[in-house]
């Protein structure tokens, strides 16, 4: 009696390794999906919370006055927040907004969760269902 002896794997085994590899691997991709949307709204709220300070330099620097922080032409108000407003507006969702008047100003930005980040020149930073408004300067 001859033996054969067989070495190596058979196709179906190989299929499962392979499927289960598969399947790990989709599990792997969507925790990183998740997680580069946190990332995006943590540099949004980083954006906007560090829009505070240089609003805050804008008004000392413009006579007690935060009208023009929020300007559309960043060379036509140095120091205004525009830079920090549009840098938000790169990441997530498209709705952004900055408004202005001499006391105050607010901006917001939509997160990739749908909720609204909200700064104003009071110091409140929060995360509204909804946005603010279009002429409100706090949150």
């Amino acid at each position: 009696m001859i033996k054969t002896q067989s070495r190596g794997f058979t196709l179906i085994e190989l299929l499962v390794v392979i499927a289960i590899i598969g399947i790990l691997a989709s599990v792997v991709l969507a925790s990183l999906n998740s997680a580069r949307d946190k990332g995006e709204d943590a540099a949004i709220k980083s954006n906007l919370n560090n829009a505070r300070a240089q609003a805050a330099l804008y008004y000392e620097d413009n006579t007690s006055s935060y009208l023009g922080v929020c300007a559309a032409a960043q060379s036509a108000t140095p120091g205004g927040i525009l830079g920090l407003v549009s840098a938000a507006i790169g990441g997530g969702a498209a709705v952004a907004d900055c408004d202005d008047d001499a006391n105050g100003w607010a901006a917001e930005k939509e997160l990739n969760s749908g909720t609204f980040y909200c700064v104003d020149s009071v110091g409140a930073s929060v995360e509204n269902a909804a946005t603010k408004g279009a002429t409100a300067t706090n949150c």
